[in-house]
């Protein structure tokens, strides 16, 4: 395999007008075969909050153990069952606050009463990571969201506000150089003319540079920027596009901030992008239940209201659906973080993925027994940790886990009690 005397820088880049197209790792950026088999890919963490809560029945196993019995939900994420572990018991202690929702604003932080009069938000656990490595990226956070509300906090107590529009936080990611050059740019975007197009003569020459293997990579994941491009290009078509007139009255959902399944299927696939070039190592998204209907297939009523179901089968049905559509879209994210490979391992194995709710019980406004899944990272996975459901373990134990994983030293994080989480490691 032909590869460069030098190894290959890993903040390689290939440039073109108002373009900077980051570059996945590849083999050539080790020193030798060797070392690449040996050396640490760098430890990655994404946090996916949904602010509804999960229906519990549909999600929590009744069994404990690696032989639990999938739920209605997990059932969707099978083919990532050894690649994901599942918790119940786990919760922030004293989280009731100001509404049954200020929940959301410490599910990364577990600052306790939320809300109320005097109380101050501490630091989310991507901040506090951010603060020790986020130097070594571009970018040391990306904090996304389908509204502009995140679950990041500076050590202050600030919020940081979230990106949500997949095709700024692209822009960030590859475009570069004047305001004019990238409007250029953004502009092409939406002629149909590719970043690749920019930079095609560079990356030629970049890939007579490389092994065959490496040219794999590049080609799969030049493919990933173009069907990205190709998608954020439709999005803004519709964005365009004059709205049919009718002789009724305007319903007061607006469509495109209502489609949350749609805004956080886009963001996830920015995630593998971000990742593989090492642009940052820390991403959040909070998918904030919303008062209108989400356009899923046979859902009526408004996703918060379907959130209080009351025990109401119809509502539960309903919920259901769109909490399946968001169990799809975390299973393709899952899926894609598997299919790119870092040496002779995978993106996922890098990457810890926690995907759960502020809320255990969004219809009681239950801020205990959370719905917690934790995936990739290089745990021991497959199996439902099961804690005591009335008496929870402090899920911030599981962030310490989370912590040390990342190479972060220390046993404690937020209101911890442990340094893990019994039964899991």
């Amino acid at each position: 395999m032909n590869r460069p005397s030098s190894p290959l820088s890993r903040r390689a880049f290939l440039r073109g007008t108002g373009v900077s197209l980051a570059l996945p790792f590849l083999d050539a950026m080790w020193p030798h075969k060797a070392a690449a088999a040996a050396a640490a890919s760098p430890k990655r963490m994404v946090a996916v909050c949904t602010s509804l809560g999960i229906y519990g029945p549909a999600f929590f196993p009744t069994q404990a153990g690696r032989d639990y019995v999938a739920t209605e939900y997990l059932d969707l994420m099978k083919e990532h069952r050894n690649d994901f572990t599942v918790f119940s018991g786990l919760s922030h202690p004293d989280q009731s606050g100001a509404d049954g929702h200020s929940s959301e604003m410490t599910w990364l932080t577990s600052a306790r009463h939320p809300g109320l009069g005097g109380f101050r938000n501490t630091i989310s656990l991507d901040q506090y990571v951010a603060e020790k490595i986020g130097v070594e990226t571009r970018y040391p956070s990306l904090t996304l969201g389908t509204n502009n509300v995140s679950q990041s906090y500076t050590r202050s107590g600030v919020m940081i506000p979230a990106e949500t529009r997949p095709s700024v936080v692209f822009a960030k990611l590859f475009t570069n150089g004047s305001q004019w050059e990238v409007q250029q740019q953004m502009r092409k975007l939406k002629d149909g003319r590719s970043i690749m197009d920019t930079v095609r003569e560079e990356a030629k020459r970049f890939g007579s540079r490389v092994g065959s293997s490496d040219r794999e990579k590049l080609d799969e994941y030049f493919t990933s920027v173009r069907e990205m491009e190709v998608r954020l290009a439709k999005q803004e078509e519709w964005v365009q596009k004059p709205k049919p007139v009718i002789d009724a009255k305007a319903p007061s959902d607006i469509a495109e901030n209502a489609d949350i399944i749609g805004r956080m299927q886009l963001l996830f696939e920015l995630v593998p992008l971000a990742l593989q070039t090492d642009s940052t190592r820390l991403i959040t998204i909070l998918v904030q239940g919303r008062g209108d209907v989400p356009p899923v297939p046979g859902v009526s009523i408004d996703h918060h209201n379907l959130s209080h179901h009351g025990q109401d089968p119809e509502k539960i049905r309903q919920l259901e659906l769109v909490e399946k559509a968001e169990m799809n879209a975390c299973n393709k994210l899952l899926g894609a973080l598997k299919q790119k490979k870092e040496g002779d391992k995978c993106l996922l194995d890098n990457t810890m993925v926690l995907f759960g709710s502020n809320l255990g019980n969004a219809n009681s406004h239950d801020w205990r027994n959370l719905p917690v899944l934790l995936a990739g990272g290089g745990f021991q996975h497959g199996q439902h940790v099961a804690r005591d459901a009335k008496d929870n373990t402090p899920l911030c134990n599981l962030y310490v886990q989370m912590l040390q994983r990342m190479g972060i030293e220390g046993d404690s994080f937020g209101t911890s009690s442990a340094a893990s989480v019994p039964g899991f490691a």
